[in-house]
């Protein structure tokens, strides 16, 4: 079968779900929908609006169908998702991580659930260790619990209602879930104790195809009946894809969304510290990646609303007049998991350039800290959204002390995810960014390291 060539990413972020359309032999993101990934208040718990995304996915291949032809459709999700069926229909609502529920059940789950040397899955909070939900869920839950016939992580949900196959794959398993021995290559000990191995269908690698669209989608979306779905892959991995192969190893790639996520490959996991959210994730090859991670575009969206770009008179009124905020304004994640986030003064005296100017500073002081956590590579490659920062890439870059590029693709994703049909990558680098020139950035930023200490 010949290579597709319009390909329809489904992206289905944290705070944002996107249809991105890539022409895989430019390699150039032809047309974009987006809408709110908006959480649900009610049932039994806040859980994800699976029908209206539903609508908006059918909605947007339908329109780009008309408008360019679509060839294959490939999916990536964000990770800590899983969906639990009774047959074709969800027995439970799909659980949204931020949830605090699975806390109620912290204590018997941290005596259940692997070491970390098994899994490299650091215990989180909330409902972000796939684990930990499920563990949850049994428990409030046991009836509707008990009719599950099958988990599905959030990529392979999609590609089943797309394709009508079933499958598990080994990143979004792998990415800090509990449910994953990276080193093993297998379902962990906690899924073999609480008897959900045979509720997870078989591995399939993220490349591989599941089938055909089902007949009653492309008659409702105008594809070809025959048009293939790809399994699908979590979205930190996606982001992985072009450049695996093309830098000299160990290199960085920092992955941007509501996450800002640092994954060094080629890297090595001993100086992971679970207590400060470094983990491995798992790539498409089913191998252990170093990454270190924080909820760096939250906190931008949080502290600095109405962001502009700053100008350089911005920066130097921050950097001179000391102005610094202080992790963590999301708690129990990233590097500082329980510090409480603060300004070092009043940042309602500050224009929109300053604030977003020290927002700026402040996301790549907690980047290098996350580099010291998953190491640092012999360059980094800034996807996603603060690939378009460029005081925090730049900054970054005098941090680092080694070359950091700006990647074009705007969504961090799509185009790796493309890429799970097989097509070449096109260029895997990005714009170069020069280091941060200013006197007083360097004792800035010694300043904010000793607030912490």
């Amino acid at each position: 079968m010949p290579l597709p060539r319009f390909i329809a990413v489904i992206d289905i972020g944290k705070t944002n779900a996107k249809v991105v359309l890539i022409d895989a032999q430019t390699s150039q993101q032809l047309a974009a929908r987006s809408t709110p990934n908006t959480v649900r208040s009610d049932g039994l718990y806040p859980h994800a609006d699976v029908e209206r995304l539903w609508g908006f996915m059918l909605e947007s291949l339908g329109a780009l169908q008309a408008e360019h032809g679509v060839d294959g459709i490939s999916i990536t999700t964000h990770g800590a998702t899983a969906a639990l069926l009774s047959g074709d229909r969800l027995a439970l609502p799909v659980l949204d991580y931020e949830f605090a529920g699975p806390d109620e059940t912290a204590v018997d789950y941290g005596a259940a659930r692997p070491d970390f040397a098994e899994t490299l899955s650091p215990r989180l909070p909330n409902g972000l260790n796939i684990g930990a939900q499920l563990f949850w869920q049994s428990r409030r839950f046991a009836e509707p619990f008990a009719s599950v016939t099958q988990i599905l992580t959030y990529p392979q949900y999609w590609a089943w209602r797309l394709s009508g196959v079933m499958a598990s794959e080994v990143t979004s398993l792998g990415c800090h879930s509990d449910l994953w021995a990276p080193d093993k290559g297998d379902f962990s000990s906690l899924v073999r104790q609480q008897g959900w191995r045979e509720l997870f269908p078989a591995v399939r690698p993220a490349a591989s195809v599941l089938g055909a669209i089902r007949p009653a989608l492309a008659q409702a979306t105008g594809l070809r009946a025959e048009t293939p779905v790809t399994c699908g892959i979590h979205d930190s991995n996606a982001s992985l894809l072009p450049h695996l192969g093309s830098h000299a190893e160990p290199f960085t790639i920092l992955s941007t969304g509501t996450w800002a996520i640092a994954m060094t490959v080629g890297g090595d996991t001993s100086h992971l510290d679970p207590a400060r959210d470094s983990l491995a994730n798992v790539d498409a090859f089913g191998r252990p990646v170093p990454t270190a991670r924080f909820m760096g575009g939250r906190e931008f969206d949080m502290l600095a609303p109405g962001a502009v770009t700053p100008v350089a008179a911005d920066v130097d009124a921050v950097i001179s007049g000391d102005v610094q905020a202080l992790p963590s304004f999301m708690a129990g994640v990233g590097p500082f998991p329980d510090h409480v986030g603060r300004w070092t003064g009043d940042p309602g005296t500050l224009s929109p350039g300053e604030r977003t100017a020290a927002v700026s500073l402040y996301l790549a002081l907690v980047t290098q800290t996350c580099l010291g956590l998953c190491g640092l590579g012999k360059q980094i490659i800034v996807e996603g959204p603060l690939a378009r920062n460029q005081l925090f890439a730049a900054a970054l870059a005098r941090l680092t002390g080694v070359p950091v590029q700006a990647s074009g693709d705007a969504t961090g994703t799509s185009l790796g995810a493309s890429m799970l049909f097989g097509g070449g990558g096109g260029s895997a680098t990005g714009t170069p960014i020069a280091p941060l020139e200013h006197e007083g950035f360097d004792a800035y930023a010694a300043r904010w390291r000793a607030r912490l200490a």
